[in-house]
């Protein structure tokens, strides 16, 4: 297989040499560039080509998600994992509604990183083990069972292209309707299951293997 060209964005100096490290030991791998913060990663990336990134979430100047966003509009082939410490909602949320293609707690090892590194690059998606322990959490208490909920075949393809990384404007692409259809058909899901946010319906829809992972 080819190498795959990473880059890695993070504003702890610290953190991204450890990880530069680690991805040094894959040999599938290579880092081909590092910044410290959104804006200094746009101005790499025109110059650099690059197959992944490993964007932080939280970082000065300009953050993960805004980043994100604007890599993705400028280079949309662009797979991006993003990184944090922390589990939160929000930050998931956010990462995943601009294109993320995973998303990693920092302390992943080295077999684990590989795996995602393999996975995004061939097309799917990875979230780290604690992330599907957290998603769980987020689905509601009172959540009905699979066989209350009776989803529509539109409704099924939707979730198991989100299962699968795609943002909302490549699944209309793909299914050939408008944007506002899908965020329509993802509102009407949401209101099914009662969950709050397109991760704990993924969480949902993980669970009660409605999609296929």
């Amino acid at each position: 297989m080819n190498t795959i060209r990473v880059i890695v964005v993070d504003d702890h100096e610290i953190f991204r040499n450890g990880l530069k490290m680690v991805i040094g030991k894959i040999d599938f791998a290579m880092v081909v560039g590092e910044a410290s913060n959104g804006e200094e990663f746009l101005q790499l990336i025109r110059k650099t080509p690059a197959d992944i990134v490993l964007m932080d979430v939280e970082m000065p100047i300009l953050n993960g998600i805004e980043a994100t966003r604007q890599a993705l509009i400028e280079f949309p082939r662009l797979k991006i994992i993003a990184l944090t410490m922390f589990a939160e909602d929000q930050y998931i949320q956010s990462m995943l509604d601009e294109g993320a293609k995973g998303f990693l707690i920092k302390n992943i090892k080295k077999d684990a990183l590989g795996n995602a590194l393999m996975t995004v690059n061939g097309g799917g998606n990875y979230y780290s083990e604690e992330l599907f322990r957290f998603f769980t959490k987020q689905v509601v208490k009172d959540e009905k069972t699979e066989t209350e909920i009776k989803f529509t075949k539109r409704e099924k393809e939707i979730l198991q292209l989100l299962a699968e990384g795609l943002s909302n404007k490549e699944i209309a692409d793909i299914l050939f309707v408008s944007e506002r259809t899908v965020i329509g058909h993802k509102s009407n899901m949401l209101s099914k299951t009662g969950c709050k946010s397109t991760v704990s319906l993924l969480s949902y829809a993980i669970k009660h293997k409605i999609v296929i992972m």
